[in-house]
């Protein structure tokens, strides 16, 4: 190599290693921390539910009522099942409302025909704005299965959700993804907050896991094992890590800021006040907790968003790179643009920890990291083979950015058997601690690219693509897998 291009290289790596170590020693430090304060967070709720009123709610009608909104566009595999087991939860007074966004599948024809739907003359309250005509609400013809399925013109998953805010009759609105499958004290639990602050408790969150690997029955997860693909066991521990732990680790600090799309419970008349989900957003439910924040701070309002981890949604998880990819793409355009749109938020003391802890956090270890970690690696990889870089460092820098990352996995694992024990299989176990391993090879350095696609996408302001996703849907087969749609 040229000497002059030689010492280049030598002085820009010179200038980040030390730095690239200490980022690495941060994220993984922070998620930890976090880890730490789930562990925290669950050891009082175990504490609690030996002498819970939660299941004396159901009989005693203390909860407040919940509208359940599903948006569905080409669900038919699964929203038969899907909507059974919502109907069926426990919980002393819920409603389910499907809202068909134009779906081109035998969706709406098959709720007709499990349900008997017949069509009523029931107008739809205009709250919030939407887009996309109604053509129709109908309800069961037995005058009292509490399901109504909205018909309307394609519009999108956001427009859709609003026109189900728009009729949901109950003061607490469930945004259920229609691929999704509850528990059946799903709703019991996540809507308790509101029973026990109902002044200051404005949103709520739950639990969201794979459900490929499980066995569904009737709607229910009356079985949990592990998925057959490696590839979907990998994100078994994904989803346990970011939102089991990570939530609730955010939750326990008071500064839970994302609740998933895929089950998520808020206040119906703080919803109308915001405007319901915003048009447009590609991390629509990101960017809907961020305005309550936002706005809830400038009326200077006493309020509580809260993650609870005793509620269980299952949903399929992809099992194809290509769909993998979009989903990752998605979610990363998705944070890139709700953190760009409320930028005015970071590091203001106005915004209290949202602004001077957790944003800044987003911005540095959410957004950032895939770019620093691909960034590291390269060069890491290069300086190796340039004679550049030190062997040790190279080892140091696998050990903090992997080996460390590998611990934080081992401890979710830990934390969620001595806690919740959903897998009770030793091989169960063994596979999860496998996958933890195997992604640390080769599935997080493609996840990472792929972020970075949607990262640049975002920033260059792109169309945005939702991909199409297909799905197996829900059975009574051992294994599911498959894939999440969207609108």
């Amino acid at each position: 190599m040229n000497p002059e291009v030689q010492q280049t290289l030598r002085a820009i790596f010179d200038a980040i290693d030390g730095p690239i170590l200490v980022y690495f020693v941060l994220i993984n430090s922070s998620y930890l921390f976090l880890i730490v304060c789930a562990a925290a967070e669950f050891a009082r709720h175990l504490r609690r539910s030996a002498h819970s009123w939660r299941l004396d709610a159901v009989s005693s009608r203390l909860l407040p009522g919940v509208s359940l909104v599903v948006p569905a566009y080409n669900e038919a595999a699964g929203i038969v099942p899907s909507v059974s087991s919502m109907l069926s939860l426990r919980h002393p007074r819920h409603e389910v409302v499907v809202v068909d966004d134009g779906s081109t599948d035998d969706t709406f024809d098959r709720l007709v025909r499990a349900f008997s739907l017949v069509g009523v003359d029931r107008p739809v309250p205009a709250d919030i704005a939407c887009e996309g005509d109604v053509r129709g609400v109908y309800v069961p013809d037995d005058g009292w299965t509490r399901l109504t399925v909205v018909r309307k013109a394609n519009a999108g998953k956001t427009h859709a959700v609003n026109t189900g805010i728009n009729i949901a009759s109950e003061p607490l609105v469930a945004v259920i993804d229609a691929d999704s499958i509850l528990d059946p004290d799903a709703l019991v639990s996540v809507s308790a907050p509101f029973a026990e602050d109902p002044v200051r408790t404005v949103a709520t969150g739950g639990v969201i896991r794979a459900a490929n690997g499980c066995r569904i029955r009737d709607g229910r997860v009356v079985e949990v094992g592990m998925p057959s693909s490696w590839l979907a066991r990998i994100q078994v521990v994904e989803y346990l890590r970011s939102f089991l732990l990570g939530r609730s680790g955010w939750s326990r600090l008071r500064c839970l800021i994302l609740i998933s799309g895929a089950f998520g419970l808020f206040r119906r008349d703080v919803l109308v006040d915001v405007g319901g989900l915003r048009a447009g957003s590609i991390g629509e439910d990101f960017e809907l907790v961020m305005r309550m924040h936002e706005r809830m701070t400038r009326q200077h309002r006493d309020y509580r968003i809260e993650f609870v981890s005793e509620p269980i949604a299952w949903t399929e998880v992809p099992t194809t790179l290509r769909v993998l990819r979009a989903q990752r793409r998605r979610w990363h355009r998705g944070l890139w643009e709700v953190l760009w749109s409320y930028r005015g938020m970071l590091g203001n003391p106005r915004y209290g920890r949202i602004g001077l802890l957790v944003l800044p956090w987003f911005w540095a270890f959410e957004l950032a990291a895939p770019a620093i970690e691909l960034v590291g690696l390269v060069l890491v990889t290069v300086g190796l083979v340039f004679g550049v870089v030190d062997p040790v460092y190279a080892l140091l820098f696998l050990v903090l950015a992997y080996g460390y990352a590998l611990l934080v996995s081992c401890a979710s694992l830990a934390i969620e058997e001595l806690t919740f024990h959903k897998y009770t299989r030793w091989r169960d176990l063994v596979v999860a601690l496998a996958a933890s391993i195997a992604e640390n090879v080769g599935y997080r350095q493609l996840t990472a690219w792929w972020r970075c696609e949607g990262l640049v996408a975002g920033i260059r302001g792109t169309k945005a693509e939702w991909g199409t996703m297909t799905r197996t849907g829900f059975d009574d087969t051992p294994a599911v897998s498959g894939a999440g749609s969207a609108a």
